[in-house]
């Protein structure tokens, strides 16, 4: 059973959601409140710092936390992109707070858009594109890197360069 500080972040993240609002960062927040930190890492061979080609992008999990607070939280209302399938909607979009923000959400495709997860990524560009099938989200952000969200583990995201894209300086 849930106690009551469980309970209460979850009806925060719906009613932020509602809102178009998410936690200022590098999150992934539940729909059942939980919270997870990811930080946005960029690594290349040293013999190769100067070839974007040879960059490759990981977006890792920090830290895990059924109770948190946070003092920022930032629009998530410009959606660029929306994908319906089988009964869900993903979503994919900007926001301008500080910038450009990229986030991604996977929400029912209901009345209420009912929250499942939500991914901002405050060093991502913005995501312009995004398609929905049974195991993923796939969005692509402006600078052409697509990220895969598992549906059910979104923390376990592979980003991969788009290919058409090629030999493009970030």
């Amino acid at each position: 059973m849930k106690d009551a500080a469980t309970t209460a972040m979850a009806r925060q993240v719906r009613r932020r959601w509602r809102d178009r609002e998410a936690p200022d960062g590098d999150f992934i927040v539940f729909a059942d409140g939980s919270h997870t930190v990811m930080d946005l890492l960029c690594m290349q061979p040293p013999d190769r710092l100067d070839d974007p080609q040879a960059e490759s992008w990981h977006w890792i999990e920090v830290l895990r936390a059924t109770e948190w607070s946070t003092d920022s939280w930032v629009e998530v209302d410009s959606a660029l992109a929306t994908h319906t399938h089988a009964g869900s909607r993903a979503w994919a979009g900007e926001s301008a707070h500080h910038g450009s923000i990229g986030w991604v959400a996977l929400a029912r495709d209901d009345d209420e858009s009912t929250l499942e997860w939500l991914a901002v990524s405050s060093w991502s560009n913005p995501f312009h594109e995004v398609t929905l099938d049974d195991t993923a989200v796939t969005a692509v952000s402006t600078s052409g890197r697509i990220w895969a969200f598992p549906r059910n583990a979104p923390q376990k995201v592979r980003i991969t360069d788009d290919p058409a894209y090629p030999g493009r300086r970030r």
